[in-house]
């Protein structure tokens, strides 16, 4: 074979091996993860503001969202927009919110996430409907969060994806979320 040929089978393999991992990053974006970045405090002291995570998107095709999942949803206020928040409350879930705290089916909800000496604001009582979420973000101040005690319930249709991982800033942040 002379130097020209091999050269041209060089740049073909070259060719398709770029190509493969282009389509394999279109389908792993597409179908199974995404990154995400953090804006605001709403999430705060769980997440802060430009945290980078991975969101996984299909678990909610093999599972049903769970109370403590934290979600990315499209916002309800503003479909340009995603929100970050934490579930509270799944389908048939009674949520209240009383003299400041959360309670679920009558029980209190325990959060280790939040800040404990901060009063969830905003008095409800709402029985979560069929395919539906209740949302709240982990900082609780006052206007710090635009979640379900503003927007309401929310489609399970509207999640876009779990976030399971913060892969930015390296540190003691990173790792798996809970």
């Amino acid at each position: 074979m002379s130097k020209e040929t091999n050269i041209k089978k060089e740049v073909m393999e070259w060719v398709k091996s770029i190509a493969l991992a282009v389509v394999i990053a279109f389908v792993i974006k597409m179908f199974l993860f995404d990154t995400t970045y953090v804006v605001g405090s709403s999430m705060f002291p769980t997440l802060h503001n430009k945290d980078r995570l991975f969101t996984n998107k299909i678990g909610y095709l093999l599972k049903t969202p769970q109370r403590g999942d934290i979600v990315v949803i499209e916002a309800p206020d503003d479909p340009d927009k995603d929100y970050i928040k934490r579930i509270a409350g799944v389908e048939g879930d009674l949520v209240e919110i009383k003299n400041g705290h959360v309670y679920v089916n009558g029980e209190l909800y325990e959060e280790d996430y939040i800040k404990q000496d901060i009063d969830t604001q905003g008095d409800i009582s709402i029985q979560v409907p069929q395919g539906e979420i209740f949302v709240l973000g982990d900082n609780r101040e006052l206007g710090a969060s635009k979640d379900s005690r503003y927007f309401g319930t929310v489609k399970e249709e509207a999640v876009k994806g779990r976030a399971v991982f913060r892969y930015f800033p390296f540190g003691e942040r990173f790792g798996v979320l809970h």
